[in-house]
């Protein structure tokens, strides 16, 4: 029986995990929220760790909230780097692998064509560089660990996330402006899931980064479409607006490439 350690539980992976931990095979859960395990607490990982010994890390625990990074990277980098690397050296003292969950916007969007796992990254918003920072500390303190890259994560059924707002807004009837300006995969979270049991279930052993996005290549605007299309709103309108300015830039193009 095997020990799977999921931090961020109540987040849209966590969750997800949650729902399908009856798929994995041999293996005991220990869900802990942000209550339970503050991963930015040195003590409260180390206790948490003693007491479990996991087998296995999955690094759920993120902040996300990239608009909000801008004014406060502090808090950013609190979380998604010193609060890896607290993960990362107690999974080294308990022999324990981390399976770290990372974004493409650690990516500047300059490419043009798909991002490998071999690319310069750049990132140009400070929740992309607080998410390098995380990733850097893995590499520096850990041997044996996954850091996966993923893009424009959704969840149909938990959390808050542009799929939720767009269905939400298309229920309503009201008109949806979106930007065409940048460009990337979706990738449904319980996708995400199956590629980390795969993982935990050995069929995936070569360590390192790794890029995991569902290939679908599409604009946001793209993708307000097709969920309004999908769900059977076809009245709706969907209008392509770039006028919208935000603080944080993003990626004009941040597609991963996924194959290994």
């Amino acid at each position: 029986m095997i020990k799977i350690l999921v931090t961020g539980a109540n987040g849209q992976l966590g969750r997800t995990i949650h729902k399908f931990k009856n798929d994995y095979k041999n293996a005991e859960f220990i869900f802990c929220d942000s209550n339970e395990l503050n991963i930015t607490k040195k003590d409260s990982v180390e206790s948490v760790f003693e007491r479990y010994q996991p087998d296995y890390c999955i690094n759920c625990a993120a902040y996300t909230n990239v608009e909000k990074a801008e004014d406060e990277p502090e808090k950013a980098f609190e979380v998604n780097a010193e609060g890896v690397k607290n993960l990362a050296e107690a999974c080294k003292v308990n022999h324990t692998i981390l399976i770290h969950i990372s974004t493409d916007y650690v990516f500047d969007g300059e490419k043009g064509t798909p991002y490998s796992i071999d690319d310069i990254t750049n990132p140009i918003n400070e929740y992309g560089k607080s998410k390098l920072k995380g990733e850097q500390y893995i590499q520096d303190i850990l041997d044996k660990y996954f850091i996966i890259r993923t893009s424009w994560l959704y969840s149909k059924e938990f959390g808050k996330n542009f799929y939720k707002t767009i269905l939400d807004k298309a229920q309503k009837g009201v008109e949806i402006r979106v930007v065409d300006s940048q460009v990337g995969c979706p990738t449904g979270v319980v996708n995400l899931h199956r590629y980390v049991k795969d993982i935990v279930e050995g069929k995936n052993t070569l360590y390192g980064i790794k890029h995991y996005c569902d290939g679908e290549v599409l604009s946001w605007y793209d993708f307000a479409r097709k969920i309004v299309k999908e769900s059977g709103f076809e009245n709706v309108n969907v209008v392509c607006d770039n006028s919208y300015v935000t603080k944080a830039k993003r990626p004009k193009y941040s597609v991963l490439d996924s194959t290994e």
